[in-house]
């Protein structure tokens, strides 16, 4: 049988405030008998102090220890002023007198070498008096030799010495009364805390799962497409925190799901536009209306080339994507490189009436990188300068090393981007409306091509205004460490 995880909380908190609670009492219940023993044995230890002093009033009175042998009810009157006061009222001190009076006219006291009546556990019964030659006077015999002692003077001579047995377990009713009472208030107190704690633990159990089942049921809505299901934060703790960790996963997946269904609409609106043209013009030859002439299968011809164009581009753009796109990375001399992509465009841009200016340091920045992923990156590059920029303009490319980095800036004239377009020119299939076109243009993947090509070499790719009043591409790239 499954138990749910609220119940398995509840039932680790419940067993561990059990265990607290239970050893509470046994520690408390050990500490109570051991601990109310030793306060009665000092208790008694005070009392004995006090026999002590009556006793060496008594032996300076009289001068030697006959008169307990002589009259035992006096080592009774003795124990009976060791008592603490207000233990007994003076009318029951005056009874108690009066029944050891009537005893020893009777003769029914103990010799004085015998034990006194009652209880072996009582006060009386466990003192044992010595001499000063350690006999016994009176008291329980054959025990007590290795006790404390303590001393009986007079004059400053020892003249005798007391010894009491101590307890070694309550044995008077009123002390096991007390004892059974305090045991049970702490039963009491601890079912009063173990029920507290059950209550506690439920709710305590039910209030972290809360998050838990809710993060449950966000997760099943997430799996099943409702990416803009979110969970609520509420709490600073590591279950609010992977909350909001559930929350940015949730987002990061509806911003793929929508960039999924606008790259699917994009590449099908860009693959209808020349399967469209190609349909219209076969059609057209099929019908008669346009004859099977040169200048007719040439204009097959460049749309059949568009879309192939347009697929490559998507492959490329797809690999490089995937990190599938192979570098063969080496020791390259970035302004060299440079210098013959310029040189392979300049004609085209004279053709176009461009300017194309150059600005290029004297010595070689070398980077380590891919030559031949290297070129394409410029010549795609330079391809969009040459197809964006309106004739009679101006291209102006510059290379400086800047610190431990290569900086290549691509300036060109208008026409400009807006300023919210200038962090979207990299994403795939974006258009700037107005300034690019199907037709002198390609789908727009050139740029996030470009894009995924100086990440993957540790660089970076950032477009802005230009000081020549179209865009500037602005592009660096870590130098090789010199040995």
């Amino acid at each position: 049988m499954r138990i749910r995880i609220q119940y398995r909380l509840f039932l680790a908190l419940l067993a561990a405030s059990g265990l607290a609670v239970f050893g509470m009492f046994f520690i408390m219940q050990w500490s109570i008998d051991r601990g109310f023993l030793q306060y009665v044995n000092t208790l008694e230890q005070s009392r004995l102090e006090r026999l002590a002093a009556g006793l060496e009033e008594a032996y300076a009175a009289r001068g030697s220890w006959a008169f307990l042998r002589d009259d035992p009810a006096e080592w009774l009157r003795l124990m009976l002023r060791t008592l603490p006061e207000g233990s007994l009222t003076p009318e029951q001190r005056e009874r108690l007198e009066k029944r050891l009076e009537r005893r020893a006219e009777q003769g029914r006291l103990p010799r004085p070498e015998g034990r006194l009546p009652g209880p072996a556990h009582r006060f009386e019964s466990r003192v044992l008096l010595l001499d000063a030659d350690g006999s016994r006077i009176l008291g329980p015999g054959g025990a007590g030799a290795d006790l404390p002692r303590t001393p009986l003077r007079h004059d400053g001579t020892v003249v005798g010495s007391l010894i009491l047995l101590p307890q070694k377990e309550l044995s008077d009713v009123h002390q096991l009364r007390f004892v059974q009472q305090q045991k049970l208030a702490l039963a009491l107190v601890g079912l009063v805390v173990l029920l507290i704690s059950t209550l506690l633990s439920l709710l305590l159990a039910r209030r972290l799962v809360r998050p838990i089942q809710l993060l449950a049921t966000a997760t099943r809505q997430l799996a099943g497409g409702a990416y803009a299901t979110r969970v609520p934060t509420v709490s600073g703790d590591e279950l609010g925190q992977l909350a909001r960790d559930f929350n940015a996963l949730a987002l990061t997946l509806e911003k793929n799901e929508t960039a999924r269904r606008q790259w699917v609409a994009d590449i099908s609106h860009e693959l209808r536009t020349p399967l469209s043209v190609l349909r219209g013009e076969i059609e057209a030859l099929q019908d008669g209306i346009r004859q099977p002439t040169a200048e007719a299968i040439a204009s097959l011809h460049t749309e059949a080339m568009r879309l192939g164009r347009l697929v490559d581009d998507l492959y490329q753009l797809a690999v490089s994507d995937l990190g599938a796109l192979s570098y063969r990375k080496e020791k390259t001399d970035f302004t060299a490189l440079l210098r013959e992509a310029l040189a392979s465009v300049r004609p085209r841009f004279a053709d176009k009436g461009l300017t194309l200016k150059e600005e290029l340091p004297a010595a070689d920045l070398r980077l380590f990188a891919d030559p031949q992923r290297l070129h394409q990156l410029l010549a795609n590059l330079l391809e969009n300068t040459l197809k964006y920029t309106d004739a009679p303009g101006e291209a102006r490319v510059s290379l400086q090393a800047e610190k431990a980095t290569a900086v290549l800036r691509i300036d060109d004239s208008p026409p400009g981007v807006p300023e919210e377009a200038w962090t979207r020119l990299f994403e795939s299939l974006y258009r700037v409306e107005g300034s690019r076109s199907r037709t002198t243009g390609g789908a727009g993947l050139g740029l996030a091509i470009c894009r995924n090509i100086v990440q993957a070499h540790d660089g970076s790719i950032t477009a802005g205004p230009s000081p020549l009043g179209g865009v500037r591409i602005t592009i660096t790239f870590p130098l090789e460490k010199m040995p």
